[in-house]
């Protein structure tokens, strides 16, 4: 075992992991952060986005040593208080962009990825920023509409923090 320092959420762990875990192992079983969902664990369906120095990921394509010393945002870290809904989360569930909700973590992770860059992304843009994830559900329209309302609400958000 090896130990390595995560920066997740913007909080530092230390972690012993083998060489071989992949970063949704260490996720999802030793930190019991199972909000990042394993749909293949093959890099395939991007149920398991999570974001990496600003760039959406599949969590189960990092080896977590890799990983030591970055800077990793995961789903649980976007609500700002704990309490209250990131605009994006409430973007898709105004858009009803969240059916069964199984794939909606990793689509909102590089939805978010996506929006960090441009508030105001082409559909394109967005299909682009999401041809890694999956969805048997919905279809996506509904999904393409949520990234659009998220960007409209976060620069509301950002005109009304004065920014």
């Amino acid at each position: 075992m090896e130990l390595i320092s995560l920066k997740i959420n913007g909080r530092c762990c230390h972690v012993a992991v083998e060489k071989n875990w992949n970063l949704l192992y260490v996720l999802r079983e030793v930190l019991d952060m199972t909000g990042t969902k394993c749909g293949c664990d093959t890099n395939d369906c991007g149920a398991c986005k999570i974001i990496i120095d600003g760039e959406a990921v599949t969590a189960c394509s990092v080896k977590a040593v890799n990983a030591a010393g970055k800077d990793i945002e995961t789903i649980e870290g976007l609500s700002r208080d704990g309490q209250h809904l990131h605009p994006i989360q409430q973007a898709y569930i105004d858009c009803g962009a969240v059916q069964c909700g199984f794939c909606t973590p990793g689509m909102v992770m590089a939805s978010k990825a996506l929006l960090d860059k441009t508030l105001t992304p082409t559909e394109e843009q967005i299909r682009e920023a999401l041809k890694g994830n999956l969805c048997r559900c919905t279809g996506y329209v509904k999904i393409v509409e949520a990234v659009k309302r998220a960007g409209e609400l976060l620069m509301e958000e950002g005109k009304n923090n004065g920014m």
